[in-house]
């Protein structure tokens, strides 16, 4: 009884330590040398981190995927893994939200953003380019972006011109509104730095924007049957993308990054 009464003990303390949650393991990644050997790896399925984390596969690292960034942040927090790979804007987001979280000094990779769009709809691409050059020569790209990242953040929203003209259809963009400050949602709305530029091209093209939210994964294939004309969701511009799907001019660069426990 008492031998069996040992065991029992130990396995609540094994459960107390370990898979109940009270306590997690000491932080093991100070560099990108160290994501390999047996290191837990949490990606967002479909991402660029999910993507580039393939090769730390080659050296032994394990790749957990997720639906949701936060998913993998959660599992960070809880040391179901050892580190997360993501862009470095939302990173930014989950750490100011996270106190026992940091981020690498060193940055994992830099990135272009682009917009996912079919390679049969080469007018659209062309289009949407011009626009994108007039909302870079004009400043009102750079003031979207400020909206969301940096000092002014909040103070210079985007607002469409009173005399647009929306007669040339709808523009659908296919969209994850997991990702602040690129795409979130306040209340029933998607908003962020993707929609609001979205939002200035279709006032460009004189279009209506309508914007369908979507598993990060399933972006690609609702512009490659129709079901979007655009995706934009922080999408970076990769050789595997380019197999399946064309992207418009870049709209910004970015970088991929690690997050990681303080302790």
């Amino acid at each position: 009884m008492k031998k069996l009464l040992g065991v029992l003990l130990a396995g609540v303390m094994t459960c107390s330590l370990l898979a109940c949650g009270s306590s997690v393991p000491d932080n093991k990644v100070f560099s990108k040398a160290d994501l390999k050997d047996g290191v837990k790896i949490g990606v967002q399925l479909g991402t660029t981190g999910d993507i580039m984390a393939a090769d730390n596969e080659k050296e032994g690292a394990v790749v957990e995927k997720y639906s949701k960034g936060n998913d993998a942040v959660l599992s960070l927090k809880q040391g179901k893994v050892d580190c997360v790979i993501i862009d470095a804007e939302p990173a930014k987001y989950f750490v100011e939200k996270n106190d026992d979280l940091k981020i690498l000094d060193e940055d994992y990779a830099t990135e272009d953003y682009a917009i996912a769009i079919s390679k049969e709809n080469t007018e659209l691409k062309d289009k949407i380019n011009v626009a994108l050059g007039e909302l870079k020569n004009e400043g009102v790209l750079d003031q979207i972006i400020a909206n969301y990242i940096g000092e002014d953040a909040g103070k210079t929203p985007y607002e469409s011109p009173a005399d647009v003209d929306r007669s040339n259809g709808t523009l659908t963009m296919a969209t994850n509104a997991e990702f602040p400050p690129y795409e979130f949602r306040e209340g029933e709305d998607i908003v962020g730095i993707d929609a609001q530029m979205a939002q200035a091209i279709a006032d460009k093209l004189g279009m209506e924007l309508k914007i369908e939210d979507m598993a990060f994964d399933s972006i690609i294939n609702a512009v490659q049957s129709g079901k979007a004309d655009i995706g934009v969701a922080g999408m970076t511009v990769t050789e595997d993308r380019l197999k399946n799907i064309d992207f418009t001019d870049s709209y910004t660069t970015s970088k991929q990054v690690v997050i990681v426990r303080k302790k």
